[in-house]
């Protein structure tokens, strides 16, 4: 009897310890979230897994708020940048987290041609169109559904809006698992032909929002490949190039800040790392892309994607005008993205793996960030 007493008691102190490790203190309510905008509403959704992971989303942009995971002590902390209100989310970046779309990326000169007919995009990245233009899907509110730990986004976007042609139906879903994955599934149709490119354009600092630069993540990116661009507008050239060896080379573990100021003509032009990684997997795999790891922590995530590309961009231009959640600016190389992708400006590269979609047909994509820890 005592055995079991002494039994009963440890397991209710490590029930206690667990308890406290798990304690998450979010710096927003859900009715931070909560709003009308154009004359629909916004609202939060968390999902958590048993391991105590646990996600925020937004249907304002089907964007990523929080990703909550634990260091190699059982400390959580929220590894995405972002902001605690919807207020905040209009006012600085709306790309923090969010879906991007109809085209992710540079288009180049603001414009495609499909069947000898142009269209004109918004410019708002020296002469291309970036992302979409300003005011995109991540600053229009997504109908939801929610059950469980599965999250679905949907939105139709007319015939003409921001320039792209079509009547067009998306949805995104989020599904958690109980393997620490958050996992992404896009789909899309369209009644005529257009360009697609759909990513997250999330900001991750592995050492938690707020707390420091990225510049000590050791990065891997499954590519041997990447395509150059021409100059600082970032537009590529068309080629595909071997980079083993040089300082965009991250098939091996190699830290950020190693080589990003490093005399490198790419580097240059992107003031670090913005370029898009070719992925080496077979075309449609759901294959692993890119993973990074934060020492200090012991935090560490993986990519995933179906997408032939990913861009590394290390917060180069995050000027410390937008306040975070934690009430920290975020200053220059403060957070890293991995957008799973095809490849920038790719209506107008026709040696690059084509992003044309057809009536009749759909887009299927699927990428997935999973975290665990490792010292």
């Amino acid at each position: 009897m005592k055995n079991l007493s002494l039994i009963l008691l440890i397991a209710f102190f490590a029930a206690c310890n667990s308890s406290e490790q798990k304690s998450i203190e979010m710096p927003y309510k859900k009715s931070d979230f909560e709003s009308i905008i154009d004359g629909k509403t916004t609202r939060a959704f968390t999902m958590e897994n048993d391991n105590g992971m646990v996600v925020v989303l937004t249907n304002y942009g089907a964007k990523i708020v929080s990703i909550y995971v634990p260091d190699k002590n059982g400390n959580y902390a929220d590894v995405m940048l972002g902001f605690k209100s919807v207020d905040d989310y209009q006012q600085y970046g709306a790309s923090h987290g969010a879906v991007v779309g109809p085209f992710a990326n540079r288009i180049a000169n603001a414009q495609f041609t499909i069947e000898d007919e142009t269209y004109h995009f918004p410019v708002n990245n020296g002469e291309a169109c970036l992302h979409s233009g300003p005011d995109s899907w991540y600053r229009k509110v997504w109908d939801y559904e929610k059950n469980g730990n599965i999250t679905v986004f949907s939105l139709e976007s007319p015939d003409g809006e921001f320039g792209f042609p079509g009547n067009k139906k998306v949805s995104v879903t989020y599904t958690l698992t109980d393997d620490n994955e958050l996992k992404i599934d896009y789909k899309l149709t369209t009644d005529k032909a257009c360009h697609f490119n759909l990513t997250n354009h999330s900001y991750f600092n592995l050492r938690g929002e707020g707390n420091g630069d990225i510049l000590d993540h050791v990065l891997v990116i499954n590519a041997n490949q990447s395509t150059p661009v021409a100059d600082a507008g970032m537009i590529p050239t068309g080629e595909i190039v071997d980079i083993r060896g040089t300082a965009l080379d991250f098939t091996t573990p190699h830290v950020i800040g190693e080589r990003i100021d490093a005399d490198n003509e790419m580097l240059k032009y992107g003031s670090g790392y913005d370029f898009n990684y070719v992925i080496n997997k077979e075309d449609g795999e759901l294959a692993f892309a890119a993973s990074a790891f934060e020492p200090e922590s012991g935090r560490y995530m993986e990519v995933f994607t179906t997408e032939p590309g990913v861009q590394l961009y290390t917060g180069n231009h995050l000027k410390g005008t937008e306040i975070g959640k934690s009430g920290v600016a975020y200053t220059k190389r403060t957070g890293f993205c991995l957008e799973t992708q095809h490849f920038p400006d790719s209506p107008n590269q026709p040696d690059f793996p084509s992003t044309l979609l057809q009536p009749g047909e759909e887009l299927n994509s699927t990428t997935i960030y999973k975290f665990s820890v490792k010292e």
